[in-house]
C-alpha cells in the first residue's frame, strides 16, 4: 500500500519531532504530500483571555513559526510536497475528522503522549482519541 496524503501531528514536543522524523521517512518512500498540521487548543481561551488578550495572537504566532521551522527541515531532507496547516479548537476531534478529511488523508502520524495512567483515564490521550476517530490508517510513533 501507498500514501498519497499524510497528515503529521507536531506541537513541539518531543513525541511529537519523533513523530515529524518519521514522517519524513514516509513520506519520501511513498513520494507523498506532507500535511505538517498544528492545533491550537482554543478551548483553554475561555478563561485564559479574560486575563491576557494577547494569548490567541501568540499562539497563532507560535504555530506559524514551528511550521516554519518544521517545513524548512522537511524541504533540507528532500520533501517537495508540503503543506502547512493550523486550525483552532480541539486537537482530538479536528486532527481526526477536520484536517484528515479537509486532505484526504490516507495516513495520520503522531507521537505517543507522557500521560500517566491516571491522567490518560481522566482525559484521555490525543493518540488515543485519534486512532479512535481516525478513518485512515493511523502511525503513534514512541
Amino acid at each position: 500500500m501507498e500514501y498519497k496524503q499524510i497528515v503529521v501531528a507536531v506541537d513541539g514536543s518531543e513525541a511529537a519531532e519523533k513523530a515529524f522524523i518519521k514522517s519524513i521517512d514516509i513520506a519520501k518512500r511513498n513520494d507523498a504530500r506532507l500535511i505538517l498540521a498544528h492545533v491550537i487548543d482554543s478551548r483553554t481561551f475561555a478563561t485564559a483571555e479574560s486575563y491576557d488578550r494577547s494569548l490567541a495572537e501568540r499562539s497563532e504566532e507560535y504555530a506559524k513559526e514551528l511550521l516554519d521551522s518544521y517545513v524548512e527541515s522537511a524541504k533540507n531532507a528532500g520533501l517537495k510536497h508540503l503543506v502547512r496547516c493550523i486550525e483552532y479548537g480541539s486537537p482530538k476531534i479536528k486532527i481526526a475528522k477536520t484536517i484528515a478529511n479537509n486532505f484526504h488523508a490516507d495516513l495520520i502520524i503522531c507521537g505517543a503522549t507522557g500521560l500517566n495512567a491516571v491522567e490518560r483515564f481522566i482525559i484521555g490521550s490525543v493518540s488515543e482519541s485519534i486512532t479512535r476517530h481516525a478513518t485512515c490508517d493511523v502511525l503513534v510513533v514512541r
